[in-house]
């Protein structure tokens, strides 16, 4: 079971092969109700049997199809699950994700895998780094609202002992120059030359520390090279500052989490990192809703509200930003060698969700997509785009 993330969903969508089968069921994870997901869950499959048929497909190659998703009907699978379920299931790709949101119950088959539910995972709550440092253990996660992942940092020290042990530390880091936060070079600040106001074993501990603190940086600098996410600093009090002292990550936030990171749970580092970064994400969105609102009374031809208008311009590069209602589906067929999209009322047999394939192009494109209630719509659109050009 493969925990979702951004780079998964670019996985599921850049090479889809036909037909494409997406699975949403949602879950009962306490009490009777749980007898029910196995049952709901052969429903939709039979729904997808139904459907595959009806495009086409024989029988045998339908079953075939389905065999590895038949197989999860067992004891183990019901007993670990969450609040929804999704499968993807093509001739060249099987997955499935248990989901720490709910989940609409839904079959689609088409030309694509539909991803518009499991956008609330990864666009809408962002992205963010912790590092969670003591002088015994350094971990580091990736996050989103709903969850906290461990990344190993290749040449990243596990702890304090380990670094003093590396023989570049006398070599390297004490003769590098610091840079200090914002990635400003400060030729008059060394490594190494902590001016403390306690004894010289206490100062001599805090420079072990500052030196640690650069060899922690210097690993995260190559993972974090191109990365503009804000990161989350968690660690006791007295750590923190003289860690900052040694960054040079440009997005490390101002505030942090004190404490004893050993002794928290992932959970608990989540939910603290997501109330410091929550802020951000929001004023983010509150930004790209004025900038279109802008555009808009300027009628400057760099939105587009129109459907038939957006897939091909989400298609060819220029949709910057979009704004789609989740709960909402506009059933159609694109051409993409005419530029053109055939709309229908309800879905025909390889009709997509236009809504849909718009935020997998804008996504691959590399376009931010936000998921709203319809009723947040800007203009109260069905769909909304901010253009390149």
């Amino acid at each position: 079971m493969t925990i979702f993330s951004l780079d998964e969903l670019k996985s599921l969508v850049q090479n889809p092969q036909y037909p494409c089968v997406s699975l949403y069921i949602p879950m009962q994870i306490a009490g009777a109700e749980v007898r029910q997901n196995p049952i709901r869950f052969k429903n939709l499959l039979r729904e997808a049997e139904e459907r595959l048929n009806t495009i086409g497909l024989r029988s045998t190659d339908t079953v075939n199809l389905l065999q590895l998703a038949m197989e999860l009907d067992n004891t183990d699978f019901w007993e670990n699950q969450n609040q929804g379920l999704v499968i993807f299931i093509s001739p060249n790709l099987f997955r499935y994700y248990c989901l720490p949101i709910e989940c609409p119950e839904l079959v689609v088959v088409g030309n694509n895998f539909h991803i518009k539910p499991l956008l609330d995972l990864i666009n809408n709550d962002g992205k963010f780094y912790l590092l969670a440092l003591s002088q015994k253990n350094v971990k580091f996660f990736e996050g989103t609202r709903y969850q906290l992942n461990e990344i190993e940092v290749e040449n990243m020290p596990q702890n304090l002992e380990e670094a003093l042990l590396e023989e570049n530390i006398q070599k390297g880091v004490q003769h590098r120059i610091a840079i200090s936060k914002g990635g400003t070079a400060n030729a008059f600040q060394q490594p190494g030359s902590f001016h403390g106001q306690g004894s010289p074993d206490r100062d001599q501990h805090q420079v072990d520390i500052l030196q640690f603190c650069y060899l922690v940086d210097g690993a995260l600098h190559e993972k974090l090279r191109n990365e503009k996410a804000p990161l989350v600093l968690a660690g006791v009090e007295y750590l923190l500052p003289i860690y900052r002292e040694a960054n040079t990550y440009p997005y490390l936030l101002e505030t942090g989490i004190t404490g004893n990171a050993e002794t928290l749970k992932t959970e608990e580092l989540n939910q603290a990192a997501w109330e410091i970064v929550a802020p951000l994400f929001q004023e983010e969105y509150q930004e790209s809703i004025a900038v279109y609102q802008q555009l808009a009374g300027e009628e400057s031809g760099k939105i587009a509200h129109d459907i038939k208008a957006i897939i091909p311009a989400a298609y060819y590069q220029r949709v910057d930003t979009l704004f789609v209602p989740l709960e909402q589906h506009i059933w159609g067929k694109f051409d993409s060698q005419s530029a053109t999209v055939e709309l229908h009322p309800d879905p025909e047999p390889d009709d997509e969700d236009m809504l849909d394939l718009s935020v997998i192009h804008t996504i691959l494109n590399g376009g931010k997509v936000y998921t709203l209630e319809s009723a947040a719509m800007p203009n109260e659109a069905q769909v909304a785009a901010i253009l390149r050009y």
